[in-house]
């Protein structure tokens, strides 16, 4: 920097170097340079700030006030590096705010979905034409403290191109061990981002590589349940809309019946943001109402819901109404929570093919075919008829077709409805299940458990089958979640079609094999 100053020094206003130099050390000089917002250590303020803007999200409050409990005993300390996961509207974003708000620390958020250039992290070098610091460097510098609360939002989304990779820049950025020295392409000069709380936020953990997510603590945030919806609904979503219509509730009421229509029938999310948009929709149409001069005082209730928002949007996922042959019901998990998951079967004469439809991912079609070869080489022990495979064609069906589907889980499903059509047993219709499943007929643990399980109470299923290995979860789930479901562990299939085909796996087939006869010896004659 002091080279060049004195190169600045020695050179014409005029020249076209001038303006560069100048705008280098401007933003040399201009930088937080050791510059602090002095921390709130009040842990119960700290408390009651997140209690106050965010219901429920316990795990997230609780690691934010340990970071605080451990800074007060200790003095300094580096700022954690945690990774939000979970479905949209949970409250990711907006607990970085509070956080920011009960530290009494500046907040600063970036969105990283679409970004594929690296230089857009570590900025581009002096030598381009208008070249600039990048986004981690120009925000703190615009917040004006080298300890903000710093939110990168939408880590899983990242892109990668002959650009570079912006995941890899960002490796720097969140290792404790070398952010204290981030060097930015523009700059050239390290910059100690210690004190720095980075939050990121993502959907999913899947599309964040390895190294980046090793760098970062994983906080997961679950779908809400039907009645924290309403809790969040009457005590955050209702006074901030009716605030932001120029309502009060002397003039509209939600009452309990019409917060799960809208819930159940007019949203299908596992947050609560396309809930605040319907309750807002709401609000505006009765401010309407109100401005042209009309009196009103409502209490809308369940029935009222339709003459604001129109029909029902969905309907509740229902469990099938009756057992049938080929049909068994799976457990699905995506980014917007859990749902219930139907595999129906057919077959008809052929040669032994199996089509699989529904818009099936690779690692789905997998699973089909490796449910299919471990009922073929154990036909004679589930009661298969040894002729079952090569005169039929099979047909499996994952409804609804133009939705993606995709992941190891739909194992036992798969399993179960082939056999129920190739023994001609009904499956249960009362009964979900979700598990991988191997070669030699063993049930592997799969994930979203807690979003599966919601599904299944949503759509009325009481009993499930899950795999022997995730047990050992569900101790950390509510009461609330857990009550009056009745949950079956198994570790191999044939513990699964014993629970779920009715009249149970029919008696062992013993193939017939005929013996070849030898072949008579000819003798040549000479």
């Amino acid at each position: 920097a002091m080279e060049e100053l004195e190169r600045l020094a020695s050179m014409q206003p005029a020249s076209s170097e001038y303006g560069v130099i100048r705008n280098y050390l401007d933003w040399i000089v201009n930088l937080p340079w050791r510059v602090y917002s002095k921390d709130n250590l009040n842990l119960k303020k700290i408390e009651r700030v997140l209690t106050k803007d965010h219901y429920g999200l316990e795990k997230p409050k609780e690691r934010v006030l340990e970071y605080i409990a451990v800074k007060k005993l200790k003095g300094s300390l580096k700022g954690p590096i945690l990774c939000f996961v979970g479905p949209p509207g949970t409250g990711k974003t907006s607990i970085g705010k509070s956080v920011a708000k009960a530290l009494n620390r500046k907040f600063i958020r970036i969105s990283l979905g679409g970004i594929h250039d690296e230089a857009e992290i570590r900025g581009h070098r002096r030598t381009y034409i208008g070249a600039m610091p990048g986004k981690i460097i120009t925000e703190i510098k615009r917040q004006g403290t080298a300890n903000p609360v710093f939110m990168l939002d939408e880590i899983d989304k990242l892109g990668r191109d002959f650009r570079g990779d912006p995941a890899s820049a960002l490796l720097e950025v969140l290792d404790p061990e070398q952010n204290y020295s981030f060097t930015d392409n523009y700059l050239n000069l390290p910059f100690d981002l210690r004190e720095v709380m980075f939050i990121t936020t993502a959907n999913s953990l899947d599309t964040i590589p390895a190294p980046l997510r090793d760098r970062m603590e994983i906080i997961e945030f679950t779908s809400y349940m039907e009645p924290d919806k309403i809790e969040i609904a009457r005590n955050y979503l209702i006074p901030r809309e009716l605030e932001d219509n120029g309502l009060n509730p002397s003039i509209v009421k939600l009452q309990k019946s019409a917060l799960q229509e809208l819930i159940r029938y007019y949203v299908r999310e596992s947050g609560v943001r396309n809930l605040q948009r319907r309750i807002g929709s709401i609000f505006r149409k009765v401010a309407k109402r109100v401005a042209a001069g009309e009196e009103v005082s409502l209490s809308l209730k369940a029935s009222d819901i339709a003459e604001y928002l129109g029909p029902r949007k969905f309907s509740l996922e229902m469990a099938n109404r009756k057992s049938e042959v080929g049909v068994a019901t799976g457990l699905a998990w995506t980014s917007y929570g859990g749902e219930i998951l139907f595999c129906e079967t057919t077959r008809m004469p052929g040669k032994g093919n199996i089509q699989l439809t529904g818009l099936l991912g690779e690692v789905m079609k997998e699973s089909a075919r490796i449910a299919l070869s471990h009922l073929k080489s154990h036909h004679e022990e589930y009661g298969i008829p040894d002729n079952s495979f090569d005169k039929w064609d099979i047909h499996v069906h994952f409804p609804a077709g133009a939705i993606p589907k995709d992941g190891p889980s739909a194992g036992i499903t798969l399993t179960t409805a082939l056999a129920s059509l190739l023994t001609k047993r009904p499956v249960r219709h009362d009964i979900a299940m979700t598990g991988e499943v191997t070669l030699q007929g063993k049930v592997l643990p799969i994930g979203g458990l807690k979003e599966k399980i919601l599904a299944a109470k949503r759509a009325g299923i009481k009993d499930l089958i899950l795999p022997m290995e995730n047990k050992a979860e569900l101790s950390d789930f509510p009461d609330a979640i857990m009550s009056g479901m009745d949950i079956n562990f198994v570790g191999q299939v044939k513990d699964v079609l014993s629970n779920v085909l009715i009249g149970g796996i029919p008696k062992a087939v013993k193939t017939k094999r005929t013996k070849a006869k030898p072949k008579e010896k000819i003798e040549a004659k000479t």
